[in-house]
């Protein structure tokens, strides 16, 4: 038997062991406990990090719009021009080749913003004047609009051209969360000056909605505009939607471009042409960048880049749509047949030609249906959504494309009610396509075919054989497109009966126009009374009395109205 002391050692002993296995199986779950929680809180953080972090499903959309690009001025055309790169991503991507715009500035950006022809916006005559009180109405939804409902960040960078008589009108109230460029239809590349008129003269670059001075550093546009996009991109993330609209000045006159692009083109002897090849050259330098950047920065896998140019070439001034009839300004195929092509990861079948009847506001529902948007019956869209046709191949869901109705241009001395079998004056300008179908009636505008030695030094026979007299007393004109492309067998005597249906559809398109929105100039608008800025000039109270003087100003005959008007300098 041990002795009472052992016993006792013994008991605190155990009761010591106890302890210590009682405290540390404490301290074990305090330490698990707080294990657990620090475990939770950063599944929670890293959880919430991932969300913010998350790749959008949503596409990056990169519009890149160039300015009067003929259909001819691009290497895979045919071109003597070198746009290695325009061409690399058109093989890799699907070039469109039945692909429609306006035949100038105006329409063709409104039709792409909205979805909607001219003829339902209101601006179906000419384009939007520097001096003119108008602009897109507001009225009307735009793209940037409806892509930002559904979360993406919009910027613009380049040539507005869609008013901007009032503050309303500007590129940060129509949709885009930025905006730089320009907001009239041309301008100096370097100096960023244009003159509307003698003494009507005015600094044309903006950041958002102020004039852009401190950018005022002699850099050539489509270089600046090009650094632009890259620092938007660098600044951004790329795990959130992006929507950027790069409207390109170029190529549009005044021809200039810096020295070391004409070395490329010294064996083309006519000035214009040499001219206007660097520039389309800098502008395909300038479209790399952009590509290499949306690489670089994270953007290039999940992107859509489509590439448009705005309207047809222009002879004059170097462009040229050969081998299609007409010129910018005309609804010949070689004014409204332009350049285009898209170019994405995400096509299904790359390297292909898309023959498919595409117009410029197909863009509309198409790009808000790829950013998971909602396309309202209430928007009253022109357009089609023609993705499929794009990346699959599938048949086009554009039947037809109402090019144009101009109820207030030069009307055509020798059209008539007659002429169009009494369902059409044809006086009117217009232009249809319906399927294989195109009708034009009224003045379609210059109506030559410019093959390329017109750009030699002296005219060829060729040349001159190609021209066309209007002495011939016609206003209405059929053609087999898909047979004839380049215009050259008129057809409208010999099936009136396909007359008849296109003018049908004229006038049942012609029912739906809203009157045409081409008020006078505004002698408010004059930069000088702006800061030496072109920018917004009129405001709500004082603009209507502006605008009223001007129409009661016309209607008495152009005699000065006694009207006083307040002149406020926008800062």
């Amino acid at each position: 038997m041990a002795p009472f002391g052992l016993l006792q050692l013994n008991a605190l002993a155990r009761m010591f062991v106890l302890g210590v296995l009682a405290g540390f199986s404490v301290v074990i779950v305090l330490i698990y406990g707080y294990l657990s929680w620090e475990n939770l809180h950063s599944r929670v953080h890293n959880r919430a990090e991932n969300e913010i972090n998350k790749p959008t499903s949503q596409p990056h959309i990169i519009f890149i719009l160039a300015d009067d690009q003929g259909f001819r001025d691009v290497g895979y055309h045919g071109s003597e021009f070198k746009t290695p790169n325009i061409d690399r991503l058109a093989a890799e991507g699907v070039k469109l080749e039945n692909y429609y715009v306006q035949p100038i500035c105006t329409p063709s950006r409104s039709q792409f913003i909205t979805g909607r022809y001219q003829i339902h916006t209101g601006l179906q005559h000419s384009i939007i004047r520097p001096t003119q009180p108008n602009c897109l109405p507001l009225d009307n939804v735009t793209l940037p609009q409806k892509l930002k409902d559904v979360g993406y960040s919009t910027h613009m960078v380049g040539k507005w051209h869609l008013g901007f008589y009032k503050r309303n009108c500007m590129p940060t109230q129509r949709g885009f969360d930025t905006f730089f460029g320009s907001l009239l239809g041309s301008g100096d590349y370097y100096k960023h000056f244009k003159c509307d008129s003698p003494g009507i003269c005015g600094y044309d670059l903006h950041e958002g909605e102020n004039a852009a001075w401190e950018h005022d550093n002699g850099i050539y546009s489509t270089i600046m505009y090009t650094q632009k996009v890259v620092d938007i991109l660098a600044s951004h993330n790329p795990r959130k939607p992006l929507f950027l609209y790069l409207a390109f000045q170029a190529v549009h006159s005044p021809l200039q471009v810096p020295s070391k692009y004409l070395e490329h083109y010294k064996s083309i002897t006519n000035l214009h042409r040499r001219k206007y090849a660097a520039m389309v050259t800098c502008l395909d330098e300038a479209i790399n960048n952009v590509t290499l950047a949306l690489k670089k920065y994270g953007y290039y896998d999940n992107s859509i880049i489509v590439y448009s140019s705005d309207n047809g070439g222009q002879p004059m001034a170097g462009g040229s749509n050969w081998p299609l009839r007409g010129s910018k300004g005309t609804y010949w195929e070689g004014g409204i047949r332009a350049v285009g092509f898209v170019h994405s990861p995400l096509l299904l079948n790359k390297g292909t030609l898309c023959r498919g009847l595409l117009h410029i506001t197909d863009w509309y529902p198409t790009l808000v249906t790829l950013a998971e948007g909602q396309l309202d019956e209430d928007l009253l869209l022109d357009g089609y959504d023609v993705w499929e046709t794009i990346s699959e191949g599938m048949p086009s869901p554009r039947l037809d494309i109402l090019h144009n109705i101009d109820p207030i241009y030069t009307k055509a001395k020798n059209g008539s009610w007659q002429a169009g079998y009494g369902i059409w004056n044809t006086a009117i300008q217009a232009a249809i396509r319906v399927g294989d179908w195109k009708l034009l009636t009224g003045i379609p505008g210059y109506s030559d075919w410019v093959p390329p030695q017109a750009f030699c030094g002296l005219m060829t026979n060729r040349w001159h054989k190609e021209r066309v007299s209007w002495d011939l007393g016609k206003s209405v004109w059929l053609f087999n497109i898909t047979a004839d492309p380049y215009e050259r067998v008129d057809l409208s005597l010999r099936y009136p009966h396909i007359v008849k249906q296109l003018l049908l559809k004229l006038a049942k398109y012609n029912k739906t126009a809203v009157p045409v929105r081409y008020p006078p100039k505004d002698t408010s608008s004059n930069p000088q009374l702006n800061g030496g800025v072109w920018g917004p000039w009129y405001k709500d109270d004082e603009g209507k009395n502006s605008l009223v003087t001007n129409l009661l100003s016309k209607k008495n005959g152009g005699q000065k109205m006694k009207t006083k008007k307040k002149l406020k300098k926008k800062v």
